[in-house]
């Protein structure tokens, strides 16, 4: 089995952990995302790999993030951790421009979005994040405001704060870095 395969075997297994934790069926965690109960069973038996937009609704179906499953995935702790750009996340492909820049179960946790993205979902984390953008632009609704951030701007949000954003140019690179739920010891 090769790293690729290892990942998505671990991502599987974060899953149903998750889901058994919460007592939930397949057909349950299937009516919360709007996903099939066999495509969910493939994502757990490590025969379907989720694209990131499809794991995001998983973890909201878990009631958990997507970079939790993905750290849970990844539960070795290396107190020096070089991830390249050409790793694979945790045995999920680079899909919709998302790439995770952290593994394992850290306090922080750090995504890169690249390309475009819409503000098709709502955002509410009980800690903080910082947005930063690398290049192109970025329009932020929080707290009852829009806020347009250019290259080298970065948006501080304290948790608790209900947001969404997306990307307004096709060149855009986002850095989204977050305090984990969970402190590692």
């Amino acid at each position: 089995m090769d790293e690729s395969e290892q990942g998505e075997a671990r991502l599987g297994g974060a899953v149903r952990r998750r889901r058994r934790s919460l007592d939930l069926t397949l057909a349950q965690v299937a009516l919360r995302t709007g996903l099939s109960a066999p495509f969910l069973s493939q994502v757990e038996n490590a025969r379907a790999r989720p694209s990131m937009r499809s794991l995001q609704r998983i973890a909201d179906g878990l009631e958990t993030t997507a970079v939790d499953l993905l750290a849970a995935a990844d539960a070795v702790d290396r107190p020096v951790d070089l991830v390249r750009s050409s790793d694979d996340d945790a045995g999920l492909a680079r899909d919709a421009g998302t790439r995770s820049l952290v593994r394992g179960r850290r306090q922080l946790h750090a995504l890169e979005f690249t390309g475009e993205h819409a503000a098709d979902r709502e955002f509410l984390h009980p800690n903080d994040e910082l947005l930063h953008v690398v290049d192109g632009t970025v329009e932020v609704e929080a707290d009852g405001r829009v806020h347009l951030l250019r290259r080298g701007d970065t948006l501080y949000l304290a948790g608790g704060v209900r947001h969404r954003w997306r990307s307004t140019a096709p060149d855009t690179r986002l850095l989204v870095v977050a305090v984990s739920d969970h402190v590692t010891a």
